[in-house]
């Protein structure tokens, strides 16, 4: 398989995790101020984080000192900002238009990822988010058409797409640390800051039930689904990952209509046949040309079978693991994406 295609398959998985919880949230939002309802999905995020710790094996180093103040910014733009716009977006939005918007992240992922890490993008990538973010428009578009309080739903679930696009571009760095530690530490920090501010605000707690929906929605769509983004991350970039992930709000929007959310109109459909080709653009990419791996030492999860690892162990070593490397000068063409080894520019 190759290495967009692989790490394609994780960032669908974690689209799909993510997507199935919109419409709950969007259900169970309803029983729960926003702020009280965004503690809770990290709360969920970091029950699911320690229990894949416990039960598996570390995909990573840990976090180090360092990494604090990164861990800081995306813990506020990532689990206070963005958790808090959605809860709030989506009830006014409604599930179905609010799902959609939810697509908005992925432009701004692939635009954050050009600006700051200087991601290879294409004119295959560049059409893919001019058509995205025409989709992006006729959403806001049909939103006001229904009601000044649409309007503003969907506006609030837009500016948590560039909370999490902030994140997902800041996260970038951290994709070679193990997932669990960075949701763990992200989860915990969100938590504990959007709980203090839902006491603040003296926000009520909502019922048992709603309580634990809101727990199992965010160890599903916030925990499950953050780790499968970071590894696929590692493989193929923010932009791609993130470009990738638009297909959550997909999923997200065909729950909530099978549920009755019906607010779709002929603009949600053509918005939603722009972001479907939009996001065929990006998984269809091809990436390949001749390349120079320069020597270098470093240290980070790897197998031995991706083509970039050749050395030995003794005894031999199996499947993914974690150790101070070194690289030999190397120049070869393949398709690619671009992950640690393949940061050149073009």
């Amino acid at each position: 398989m190759s290495p967009i295609a692989g790490g394609a398959l994780l960032a669908l998985a974690s689209a799909i995790a993510f997507g199935v919880t919109t419409p709950v949230i969007a259900w169970a939002g309803r029983d729960a101020g926003p702020v009280t309802t965004a503690s809770l999905l990290y709360a969920g995020a970091v029950i699911a984080a320690l229990a894949m710790q416990v039960r598996g094996t570390p995909s990573g180093h840990r976090l180090i000192r360092s990494d604090v103040p990164r861990i800081v910014a995306i813990a506020i733009a990532g689990a206070v900002i963005a958790p808090v716009c959605l809860a709030w977006g989506l009830a006014r939005a409604g599930a179905t238009v609010g799902s959609l918007v939810l697509n908005l992240e992925a432009i701004l992922t692939v635009v954050l990822a050009w600006l700051i890490y200087r991601e290879p993008l294409g004119r295959r990538v560049l059409l893919a988010v001019i058509v995205m973010a025409g989709a992006g428009v006729l959403l806001v578009v049909d939103a006001s058409a229904h009601s000044s309080a649409g309007l503003l739903g969907a506006v609030a679930v837009a500016a948590a797409t560039l909370g999490w696009a902030i994140d997902n571009t800041l996260t970038r760095a951290l994709a070679e640390r193990d997932p669990l530690h960075v949701i763990i530490a992200k989860g915990t920090l969100g938590a504990v800051l959007t709980a203090t501010i839902a006491m603040l605000r003296g926000e009520s707690l909502p019922s048992v039930a709603t309580i634990a929906v809101l727990l199992a929605c965010g160890a599903t769509g916030y925990g499950m689904s953050l780790r499968l983004y970071l590894l696929a991350q590692r493989r193929i970039g923010a932009a791609r990952t993130g470009s990738v992930f638009a297909l959550a709000p997909f999923v997200g929007a065909a729950i909530a209509w099978l549920f009755g959310d019906r607010d779709a109109s002929i603009l949600t459909a053509l918005s939603a046949g722009g972001f479907a080709i939009g996001v065929y653009l990006h998984v269809s990419e091809k990436h390949e040309h001749v390349h120079v791996h320069v020597p270098t030492k470093h240290d980070h999860a790897h197998r031995h079978d991706d083509g970039h690892h050749d050395h030995t162990h003794d005894p031999p070593v199996t499947g993914e693991h974690t150790h101070p490397h070194e690289h030999r000068r190397v120049v070869h063409s393949h398709d690619h994406a671009p992950d640690v080894h393949h940061e050149h520019t073009h």
